[in-house]
């Protein structure tokens, strides 16, 4: 059974010649470098982890072994995703590009309308991505584990108390208590980030511009809510990275290189496929398809401060 597709057009007038569809979520986790992406696992990959305990002593004459080291690993296994839609010719005949589809029985689809429609999915599947990234849960379909499902299941992540929803008047001091939660090991990294979700981000704008906050009636730079132009944002001295993919009163705090994604190709999450059937079992049908693989995995999960509210 082909997908559904439903034109609701007035087929009156000129066309526009542009399509447009509502608008998706950025993929940035990925595309600005928020978490270690490992292509070219096709399998599984072994993240191997070391650590040790108190390794310097007092000197003496004597070889005096000291310390434990501990070898463990994390299994990056990303699994397999689809796209599958299928879309008949006949149902564009009484469309605005009818005539773009040529004149012959053997059409094709309206060729604006093909390469939206891959642009389209591709877009899709990038924002699926990201939500899945951080908020995937495996039991779903098309999902897989994200890095706070992964989190909230290790004990071994240190979780900030007193979680509430955020807004202007609160979150310096919640943005607090998660930086005052990293451990001193980690804390002055050059790749330390605090990932936040969009609305955490939009409250610490806010509360940088004054007034109701307790910045000063003028805020940051005197200028009031005027004075930020979308650069980049930090907290106590911690990068601050908004990752779309977060659901709101979300954030983690580690270092990149402690998240990990994990896929196949990737050029797979950007190649889109039409299969026109009509040479294949004779039909009029079009089959757009889609393959990739994805995965995340936590490193050292100790390393990991999460806020979940």
């Amino acid at each position: 059974m082909a997908t559904t597709t439903s034109i609701t057009t007035t087929y009156e007038g000129q066309f526009a010649g542009q399509y447009i569809s509502a608008a998706l979520l950025s993929a940035n986790t990925l595309d600005k470098g928020g978490v270690l992406i490992k292509p070219n696992v096709k399998y599984k990959e072994v993240v191997k982890t070391l650590s040790t305990d108190a390794i310097v002593s007092n000197a003496s004459c004597d070889f005096a072994d000291t310390s434990t080291i501990t070898l463990a690993e994390r299994i990056l296994q990303p699994e397999e995703f689809q796209v599958n839609l299928e879309l008949c010719k006949k149902d564009f005949r009484s469309d605005w590009e009818a005539e773009q589809m040529g004149f012959s029985a053997y059409d094709s689809l309206p060729p604006k309308f093909s390469d939206f429609l891959l642009a389209h999915v591709a877009a899709k599947v990038a924002q699926k991505t990201e939500q899945t990234i951080w908020e995937g849960i495996n039991s779903n379909s098309g999902e897989f584990d994200g890095l706070v499902t992964l989190a909230l299941a290790d004990s071994d992540v240190i979780d900030v108390s007193g979680h509430a929803a955020v807004d202007s008047t609160n979150v310096i001091a919640k943005l607090g208590s998660i930086v005052d939660a990293i451990p001193s090991t980690l804390y002055g990294r050059e790749d330390m980030f605090l990932y936040v979700s969009q609305n955490i981000a939009r409250a610490y704008v806010r509360a940088l511009g004054g007034f109701a906050s307790n910045l000063g009636a003028n805020g940051t730079n005197a200028q009031g809510t005027q004075w930020y132009n979308g650069g980049e944002l930090s907290f106590d001295g911690v990068k601050i990275f908004v990752a779309n993919g977060l659901a709101d009163n979300t954030a983690v705090a580690t270092y990149r290189d402690n998240l990990f994604f994990g896929t196949g190709l990737l050029s797979d999450h950007n190649e889109v496929k039409v299969i026109d059937m009509s040479e294949v079992d004779g039909s009029q049908n079009v089959r757009v398809i889609m393959r990739y693989t994805a995965g995340v995995q936590i490193g050292i999960a100790g390393d990991v401060v999460l806020y979940h509210a």
